[in-house]
Parts: C-alpha cells; sequence; structure tokens
C-alpha cells in the first residue's frame, strides 16, 4: 500500500510522483511474486475477530490491509517494510523488521478466517521510501550508460528500477548504492513511459 513511484517524464528528465493507494492481487501471490522478501522466515496467524467488529464495507482481506497498513505507517514506522493483499486467497502479505508487538497488534485484528503471512525483513518503508526521493533528484545521472525511466518501493523491502539496459544497469546501480542497498535493488526492463 501507499506504493509510489517516480517515472522519468517522456518529454525530458523530470520526475513525477505516481502513487497507487493499495496493491491488490487477483491470485495467490502478492506483488512481486517472483521476489521473495529479504530474509525469508515467515508467520502465519489466522484472524478470530468478527466480521462485524470493523466498520466500512471493504472485503475482509482488505480491512486487514487497511488496517496493517495504518498502524504501520504510524505506531510501528520504525518496522513496517509494506503490505499486500491477495483477495483470492483471503490472505494478507506483512512485511516488517521482526516485531512481537507489531505482529501480536495485526494478528489481533484480523478478521475471522483471513491469513496473514507475516514476512521478515531488515528495511523499514520509510528507508526505502528514502532512496526512492534521492534517486529521483538525479534521474539523468547514469544517462550514456543506460537510461532510468522508473523507480519505486515494493511492498516487500525492495526498490525497484525500471531501465532500457538491464544487464549493464544493475551491477553499476548494485555498486552505487553499496552493500546494504544492494541486496534491496531489483533492476527491470522499462520503457519510455507514457503520462495518459
Amino acid at each position: 500500500m501507499n506504493k509510489r513511484s517516480r517515472i522519468r517524464a517522456s518529454g525530458g528528465g523530470v520526475a513525477v510522483t505516481a502513487v497507487a493507494l493499495m496493491t491488490v492481487q487477483g491470485s495467490s501471490a502478492d506483488a512481486g511474486s517472483d521476489r521473495t522478501p529479504v530474509a525469508e522466515h515467515t508467520t502465519v496467524c489466522v484472524g478470530t475477530r468478527p466480521t462485524h467488529s470493523l466498520p466500512g464495507r471493504e472485503s475482509s482481506p482488505l480491512r486487514v490491509t487497511i488496517h496493517a497498513d495504518k498502524r504501520g505507517g504510524t505506531r510501528y514506522k520504525s518496522v513496517f517494510t509494506g503490505v499486500s493483499v491477495d483477495e483470492r486467497g483471503n490472505a494478507v502479505n506483512v512485511y516488517r523488521i521482526p516485531s512481537k508487538a507489531f505482529d501480536a497488534d495485526i494478528c489481533s485484528h484480523a478478521i475471522k478466517g483471513v491469513k496473514v503471512r507475516i514476512h521478515d525483513t531488515d528495511v523499514t518503508q520509510q528507508q526505502t521510501y528514502a532512496l526512492v526521493d534521492r534517486i529521483s533528484h538525479d534521474m539523468d545521472r547514469w544517462d550514456g550508460r543506460f537510461k532510468l525511466y522508473t523507480v519505486g518501493p515494493d511492498v516487500n523491502g525492495y526498490v525497484i528500477f525500471g531501465v532500457d539496459r538491464p544487464a549493464k544497469a544493475e551491477p553499476i546501480i548494485k555498486k552505487a548504492f553499496g552493500k546494504f542497498w544492494a541486496r534491496h535493488i531489483k533492476v527491470e526492463q522499462s520503457g519510455v513511459p507514457r503520462l495518459d
């Protein structure tokens, strides 16, 4: 949730913010299913809270996702990485630096029957957003070697770079940001984005 990316406008080097409020998947895989959390330990709890206990008409997994994002963005921002909803699987994926308090909060608010998968990471949403902001101020940095078209955080602790030449760009980008960030960077093929 609150997934944002920086996009180079096709007419120049201007960075534009795109905000997507929710990552909603129609299959059992969450966003970036080919991307596993940095640490692969996963805790699972199943909600027991009655459906009528929360206001609104959203689906049960979506309600849990909204709660996790709200709490992760406020009280638990020092550990929260991201969250995605799996409507078809009646599940929610929460990514965070291990925190018993945050886990207990999310599991105690999970609606009956909703599976909450809690994945370990070693980076917060604040850190990934800070890296995106840092990069977006210098989108032309690698011109001449490759074109950087988009950059944005993923819910599970990665920063995704969309470039024209991934094989060339990946080692250059990872070296530029050091060992810690190298583990959290994914470089993917991207063309010139259209801002319709």
